[in-house]
């Protein structure tokens, strides 16, 4: 199993925006230097809690400082952005990347962003198919382009001029193009039977219970199916909410007290999904009662905390439960101690993973 990083990134809003982004920028330097494989970043223009408008941008900024892990989008809200010109900027970091860029996307579902962009009442879940395939189109057709839809058209044949290079969208460092990953947030879902059958990839979100995260899989395996090829469980991408320590007493403090990061991200994230309706996600339950799904609920049912062999054996059971996978996404937090959220980081690196991957080795071999 490997391990890869994820924020969205969520902090608090009286941090200066200069202080956040260099941060987010040490862990995923620090990631590279660790050994994760990959990481991912999210986006928003309009929340002060997640200040990341462009998650290319931020790549970027780190491209030349990275060596080996993978960096992603998580996610480019494709209903936001221009076909072409996500086309032509993801292109250009695959190549700053030679080849380390992963191509993570979604329709964008936060309202004001929506608001903002004049998407509110518009089918996103439409626009964000179109948009994927028009960027698909760029990667892989020639110019001049005559791409067209219901909500872009994509043309230079009026001014096309081959002997100045002029009508010409470059394309990427990757063949045919880079991977394509989507992010999967609810239980059951068909989208991830979509990603499976165009051979796209999927990330399973940490904010699910397990029992819902075990509905992808299969799914997933359909979707491959349907277009004929074979599915591979190390493929699958798992995100999760995990804080290891050196002690337990720290890790319980620093994972759900108070203080807590992880108390603070759930408390934001909750009450996103709280408004918009969607507290089933937190539920083991699809009749339990909303007054049940508490912060505290959030934090004992959905974060891993503990010292390194308790982790271990908590990341064992939730394999156990949602079935083989191939990337255990550790989903990054703020920083409210910047020791102890490095210190997790690289405990999840050099301790855990090693025994975790052990443990996988050893059972397999009994069987």
């Amino acid at each position: 199993m490997e391990l890869a990083y994820f924020t969205m990134p969520l902090h608090p809003e009286t941090r200066p925006l200069a202080e956040t982004l260099r941060e987010d920028r040490e862990a995923f330097i620090l990631a590279d230097k660790l050994g994760y494989t990959e990481a991912y970043m999210g986006e928003h223009v309009t929340d002060t809690f997640e200040p990341v408008p462009n998650s290319m941008m931020f790549l970027s900024s780190i491209a030349y400082e990275t060596s080996n892990i993978k960096l992603g989008t998580g996610t480019v809200n494709l209903s936001h952005h221009h076909p072409a010109a996500t086309a032509a900027e993801a292109a250009m970091l695959d190549h700053m990347l030679e080849g380390r860029f992963l191509f993570g996307v979604s329709p964008g579902n936060l309202p004001s962003d929506a608001e903002v962009f004049g998407t509110l009442s518009a089918d996103r879940n439409e626009m964000f198919m179109e948009a994927l395939e028009q960027i698909i189109a760029v990667w892989t057709e020639d110019a001049p382009y005559k791409i067209e839809g219901k909500y872009w058209n994509i043309t230079t044949e009026n001014t096309m001029n081959l002997e100045m290079g002029q009508g010409i969208i470059g394309k990427p460092y990757q063949k045919p193009h880079p991977p394509i990953i989507g992010t999967v947030v609810a239980p059951y879902s068909k989208g991830i039977v979509g990603l499976g059958e165009r051979g796209w990839y999927a990330i399973s979100a940490n904010f699910l219970q397990p029992k819902w995260v075990a509905t992808h899989w299969p799914l997933f395996a359909e979707g491959c199916a349907k277009a004929g090829r074979k599915a591979d469980t190390q493929d699958w991408r798992v995100a999760k909410s995990i804080f290891v320590a050196d002690d337990d007493r720290i890790a319980q403090e620093y994972g759900k007290g108070e203080q807590s990061p992880y108390r603070f991200y759930f408390k934001q994230l909750g009450g996103k999904l709280r408004k918009a309706g969607m507290l089933g996600l937190f539920k083991t339950d699809r009749d339990q009662p909303d007054e049940e799904i508490t912060l505290d609920y959030m934090l004992d049912s959905l974060v891993i905390t503990g010292s390194i062999n308790s982790v271990v054996d908590k990341l064992l059971k939730f394999r156990e439960e949602i079935g083989d996978f191939g990337t255990l996404v550790y989903n990054g937090p703020d920083w409210v101690d910047p020791v102890l959220g490095k210190r997790s980081m690289e405990l999840m690196a050099t301790e855990v993973m090693p025994r975790i991957n052990e443990a996988i080795k050893k059972k397999a071999a009994a069987e």
